[in-house]
């Protein structure tokens, strides 16, 4: 059933996103003035602090000072600074305590924790988070129309842990923004569906049960948005679709949920699906949902790859547009305005440096402002706000697009993450990139891909790299692909290019796996208890059991 949501609370919310939209429009004519602003505000705010303290937050009169006075870290080295404030000391790294610690993947396994304080939300984590709906509220309005017009499958709010002080330490899409921060219109679309709280029965059910519950409440609604943020989640989709389609229809026809009573039968909508199965051989969501118009998730990276085959298995007339360039720790850019991938830095949030993504990340490294930025070139992201992190070393990798209104327009290129073992010192944006123009030069698609450095001490290392063919490669396609793939590679990285020169690298191998295999490998690992937003897509594969996984041994 269709529910509609309040006539004045709809009407609030999308002035609200709009207005927010316009405001960083109306930033970027300005945006050194608001730069400085927000370094200026955070060394204010938090002069007193036992980090401000200690680097002389109060004695800084200019951006020289403060790249003296503080250097360069990653969460690893502010991690004291950050366990303090979780274990309940005041006063730490911001004036204000952390009222929740945002939950992101660290880079040895463990959760971060994210300190975010009141002061955070409101002056840089809601303008940018209401202006990423804006394009919903301008350009596609019949997905806010209804409650249940968006299956948000980011949107979970299982129990969350807690800090050693007892704050919640939770994903950003489990913590309810109007309860913790007075902010009843943050609530995101598809966040108030009949799905987004499922019934008692379902409290100890696991992730991959709850996926399916959602999917099967979600398939008597007349969607038009599906939200994931993360791609592989979008992805996961179809696949899921086609796995339980005859479970979804005997749930239906039974009135049950997973199972339990859940509400009178739906015996009209069990008999159509199993029509539309029998017709197409299975369910996709076009079939389900033929009024889908939007897919919001990140679109670069190894998503790049796979999402216009993806779109279509949504419906011929869906747009996807681009997920903001942030993260747990705050944001960098948001679209603000329909571009595919890419949006301008949100220059009143936080004050933002830059490195040449080829340069490793020193506590002394020199820094790029937002305005000597090169189109073309990527980046290091390093910044500064008042929730406490400051010279942070985000650890993701930004392209310059172009620019709007003489800000750069960046997109996400991919983790920092460096394989090296012949001094070849690939980026994760190389491997993409190489990937995509040697696809495209023998009109060939994959569903997926992952890479891996093969280096035993004993043969010349090697790249491998495991391919999920949209449809079958020939014999020859595939040779051809792995020449050119090497060539790329040696386009894209100086550093490929002079190993395989020197003789310390071999071409690379690859392995064609079947189309499916990646969305089992994330369901898997969904099955193994990790949360369907933290499992993602992986160029590099470090995870010797994944990989075996994915090539099917």
């Amino acid at each position: 059933m269709t529910q509609t949501p309040t006539s004045s609370r709809l009407t609030q919310y999308r002035h609200r996103v709009v207005a927010e939209r316009d405001a960083l429009r109306r930033a970027l004519p300005t945006a050194a003035e608001h730069q400085q602003q927000a370094l200026a505000d955070v060394l204010a705010h938090n002069a007193g602090t036992a980090f401000g303290v200690e680097h002389g937050f109060a004695r800084i009169r200019n951006i020289d000072d403060f790249r003296s006075a503080v250097p360069i870290r990653d969460y690893d080295a502010l991690a004291p600074w950050i366990e303090r404030a979780a274990a309940g000391e005041q006063n730490v790294l911001s004036a204000d305590d952390p009222v929740v610690f945002f939950k992101s993947s660290g880079s040895t396994g463990d959760s971060k924790k994210i300190p975010i304080t009141r002061t955070f939300m409101k002056r840089v984590f809601f303008p940018f988070y209401y202006a990423a709906w804006a394009n919903f509220a301008e350009h596609f309005p019949a997905v806010l129309a209804h409650d249940d017009s968006t299956l948000n499958l980011k949107h979970d709010p299982v129990p969350v842990d807690t800090t050693a002080s007892g704050r919640p330490h939770a994903g950003a899409s489990q913590v309810d923004f109007g309860t913790a921060f007075g902010e009843p219109l943050s609530a995101e679309p598809g966040t108030r569906a009949p799905w987004a709280t499922l019934p008692a029965h379902a409290a100890d059910a696991d992730h991959l049960e709850r996926a399916y519950l959602r999917l099967r409440l979600a398939v008597q609604a007349d969607l038009r948005c599906v939200i994931g943020i993360n791609p592989a989640m979008v992805a996961a989709v179809p696949h899921q679709l086609a796995q339980w389609w005859p479970r979804i229809v005997k749930d239906l026809h039974d009135g049950t949920l997973g199972g339990h009573p859940y509400g009178p039968a739906d015996r009209e909508r069990a008999a159509q699906l199993e029509r539309l199965a029998a017709y197409h051989g299975t369910l996709l969501p076009a079939h389900v949902w033929p009024n889908l118009e939007l897919i919001f998730c990140w679109t670069t990276g190894l998503a790049s790859l796979y999402l216009p085959r993806l779109r279509e298995a949504f419906g011929p007339g869906v747009t996807v547009l681009p997920a903001p360039v942030a993260a747990s720790e705050g944001p960098v850019a948001v679209a603000l305005d329909r571009h595919p991938t890419a949006g301008p830095l949100v220059v009143p949030a936080a004050w933002y440096e830059f490195l040449p993504a080829d340069d490793d990340i020193r506590p002394d490294s020199p820094t790029l402002r937002h305005d000597e930025l090169a189109e073309g070139q990527e980046y290091h992201v390093v910044f500064t706000h008042v929730g406490g992190l400051y010279r942070y070393a985000l650890g993701d990798v930004v392209r310059v697009v172009d620019r709007v209104a003489g800000v750069p327009r960046v997109e996400y290129a991919g983790r920092r993450n460096l394989s090296d073992v012949a001094g070849e010192r690939l980026r994760e944006s190389h491997v993409v990139r190489a990937l995509r123009t040697a696809l495209d030069g023998g009109g060939l698609e994959v569903v997926n891909a992952t890479c891996r450095a093969v280096d035993t001490g004993v043969d010349v290392p090697r790249y491998e790299f495991a391919l999920a063919p949209f449809r079958p490669f020939g014999d020859t396609e595939t040779r051809t692909l792995a020449g050119a793939l090497d060539t790329a590679l040696g386009s894209v990285s100086a550093g490929y290019r002079t190993a395989r020169a020197a003789g310390r690298l071999d071409p690379p191998v690859l392995h064609l796996v079947p189309a499916d295999r990646f969305l089992t490998e994330w369901q898997w690992r969904v099955a193994q208890g990790t949360r369907p937003a933290q499992v993602k897509d992986r160029v590099f594969q470090r995870d010797e059991a994944g990989w075996q996984r994915v090539l099917g041994r």
